[in-house]
């Protein structure tokens, strides 16, 4: 075992929850760990709808980055599979959670491919707010035991890979893409647009 993966597992066990830690504090990392990815469905949604073009164009660009991140996670699965703790017996499991690889954490790639494209889009309040809340998600997981801590760093990694390798794309068929959702979105919305419920 290399010594950064000895420092790894380490710094997961200084982390991981312990047999006497409160119900309350576990109960709480799970919602963390769990629910508030569904924040992000939300927080792009209420962007699509109330937000101007290019409000629209930075959401549909941090989804993006997003999915993209999920996708190279999955090849990095692929390619080098890394167990998690509880698959090599180390620490303690709050959680159930499939047998799969662990690097890079799925959970984070989100939350920081959707962070750094909202503050570099200019939302900055949402981006830094996106960011820290993924920070909460990141710690319960490893709280949990089902994450490393490098699974983490991966995962922010990742975010920053996605979102540069998606900028060219976007500058060459961004308009293209947007002119079409937009004109998607009027057709299906006609009636909630012109009873003024959301935005045009």
């Amino acid at each position: 075992m290399g010594r950064i993966e000895s420092l790894n597992r380490q710094f997961f066990l200084t982390i991981n929850a312990g047999p006497g830690t409160p119900p309350w504090v576990i109960d709480g990392a799970i919602l963390i760990a769990n629910d508030l990815i569904s924040l992000i469905p939300a927080l792009l949604l209420a962007i699509w709808l109330w937000g101007d073009r290019h409000q629209r164009s930075v959401a549909v660009r941090a989804f993006l980055v997003a999915m993209l991140g999920v996708g190279l996670n999955q090849v990095i699965g692929l390619l080098w599979p890394h167990p998690r703790p509880f698959m090599i017996g180390l620490g303690h499991t709050w959680l159930a959670h499939a047998a799969d690889s662990s690097f890079p954490s799925d959970h984070l790639t989100v939350f920081c491919g959707i962070g750094l494209s909202l503050l570099l889009g200019g939302a900055m309040l949402l981006g830094v707010g996106t960011l820290i809340i993924g920070l909460g998600v990141a710690w319960a997981r490893v709280f949990l035991g089902l994450h490393f801590p490098l699974d983490m760093l991966g995962a922010f990694g990742v975010a920053c890979l996605s979102y540069l390798a998606l900028v060219p794309f976007w500058w060459k068929a961004g308009d293209g893409l947007m002119r079409l959702l937009e004109r998607m979105y009027r057709m299906i919305m006609r009636r909630p647009i012109v009873w003024g419920w959301v935005r045009r």
